[in-house]
């Protein structure tokens, strides 16, 4: 689970929490007009989802908003042992001799990669297919992230049309002034919520599936060159220098710290 993005949520509502009974008269964020308000602005952003993005994604908003809560698990240090030690069985043994282990490898990915190797494909096809895979992946995650971007891009335009919504219900009572005050905070409680949702959900959480797409990408780009040093023959201590530079500074000091522990 992704601590930050609870902890981030949390600290966010508490502090909207705190500014709104600081306000005063909380009635006015609990009635139903508020709960209307809410389902302009959550709606409508959807809605717009709906209306920009392919089926086949859109319907799946929700569950794309919750993988924000979920930590990626990507093993570097695993990968590139795994990778290491095909290159050292490949170098006594030959390529042929990695075909009873596919079959074991978690990450499809990387059980396509020497697939390819063991079947004799060329480099350079093997090279453009698995490119075009990791193209395909970065253009999927692409979309994840832009989906709640453009829904943080709508939740305020709604969050407008709700205020005028309101603005145009409270002209239409002006021969009563004792409600124009509480119609005016009804009116702009839609402004609020659009404010909020883009904010503190949708567009956080777009920025942070931007980021991980990098991460995933890059975790793929490290194998594929794992894979075509395997193919090419390279030596196994070089190519581990190699993957290494690939990971983060952290991952890196998890990868040194794991060697004394499995030697």
């Amino acid at each position: 689970m992704d601590i930050s993005t609870l902890l981030g949520l949390g600290m966010g509502f508490i502090v909207i929490a705190l500014g709104l009974v600081s306000s005063g008269d909380m009635s006015v964020y609990l009635g139903k007009d508020s709960i209307m308000s809410l389902i302009i602005v959550l709606g409508g952003a959807i809605a717009s989802v709906f209306v920009g993005f392919p089926k086949a994604k859109s319907m799946k908003i929700i569950q794309i908003i919750m993988s924000t809560i979920q930590q990626p698990k990507l093993d570097y240090v695993d990968a590139i042992r795994t990778l290491v030690s095909f290159s050292e069985k490949a170098r006594r043994e030959g390529l042929l001799s990695l075909e009873g282990d596919i079959s074991e490898l978690k990450d499809t990915f990387m059980q396509k990669g020497i697939q390819l190797i063991v079947d004799g494909t060329d480099p350079d096809l093997l090279k453009s297919m698995m490119e075009i895979e990791i193209d395909l992946l970065d253009s999927d995650l692409s979309m994840n992230g832009k989906m709640l971007e453009s829904a943080g891009a709508f939740a305020p335009a709604f969050g407008m049309l709700g205020t005028v919504m309101g603005l145009i219900a409270m002209l239409q009572a002006l021969n009563n002034p004792d409600a124009l005050g509480p119609a005016m905070a009804v009116a702009l409680i839609t402004t609020f919520y659009g404010s909020l949702l883009s904010n503190l959900i949708f567009l956080p959480m777009g920025e942070k599936l931007g980021m991980r797409k990098d991460i995933f990408v890059m975790h793929r780009q490290m194998i594929l060159e794992g894979v075509l040093s395997i193919q090419a023959g390279d030596n196994p201590r070089l190519l581990e220098e190699k993957l290494k530079t690939f990971l983060p500074p952290d991952a890196r000091k998890a990868y040194d710290a794991a060697i004394p522990s499995k030697e």
